[in-house]
């Protein structure tokens, strides 16, 4: 389920881009799946449950890395939120914040990659906070926030307004960005609608009849 996600969340951002550059070749999709492979065939067991690793090195051929383009941090940081995904799925855990890095090789063909994982130790600090209506303040860390009315979502609104999976709220290189998730009734920044926004200091996020307010730690 979280690699299906991992694709249509790619599929959306870049509107099909990934398909048309990619048709016969890497998929963003097996770089996904040797991910999550990466952390089952080196999960360990210790007393604090099991331990996979949470630094990553992607290292892709001369040409792929070329054929990506500006979509490197995007497929990065969609990479780490797969990762978030596939160890809440199976009960893993991280010892430090989940970091990708992708790099390009002279020394690999088109079409082959490696991936490397290691566990690293760290304390995952927020880096920004969305304050709630309610006054309540929730972290970012690695995983997108959701905001919708499903009780699954980060942040649930109690708001008919909103659309059951409404919008994201995600990291991207060193800001933060909100995207819509093709809500009935928009997402709005400052009062603009947006489908997707690189979000600054106080900006008032509006999600049906609910504003948000974005704040860096």
């Amino acid at each position: 389920m979280g690699l299906q996600q991992f694709e249509q969340r790619l599929e959306r951002l870049v509107e099909g881009a990934f398909a048309k550059a990619f048709r016969g070749e890497l998929q963003p999709i097996e770089l996904g799946r040797r991910l999550t492979r990466e952390m089952d065939l080196r999960r360990a067991v210790s007393g604090r449950g099991l331990i996979v690793p949470n630094v990553f090195e992607v290292v892709l051929s001369a040409s792929d890395f070329e054929r990506f383009g500006g979509f490197v941090d995007v497929l990065a940081q969609e990479l780490v939120e797969a990762a978030h995904e596939h160890a809440r799925n199976e009960g893993y855990v991280f010892l430090g914040p989940v970091e990708v890095h992708i790099e390009a090789s002279d020394d690999l063909g088109r079409s082959t990659f490696l991936i490397d994982g290691e566990v690293a130790e760290g304390e995952e600090r927020p880096g920004a906070f969305l304050v709630l209506p309610d006054g309540r303040r929730i972290g970012l860390l690695g995983d997108a926030v959701i905001i919708g009315r499903l009780p699954e979502c980060t942040v649930q609104l109690n708001d008919p307004n909103a659309s059951r999976r409404h919008a994201q709220v995600r990291r991207q290189g060193e800001s933060y960005v909100v995207v819509d998730l093709g809500s009935t009734n928009g997402t709005k920044v400052n009062g603009v609608p947006v489908r997707q926004h690189r979000l600054a200091e106080g900006d008032a996020i509006t999600i049906g009849m609910s504003t948000l307010r974005f704040e860096h730690a």
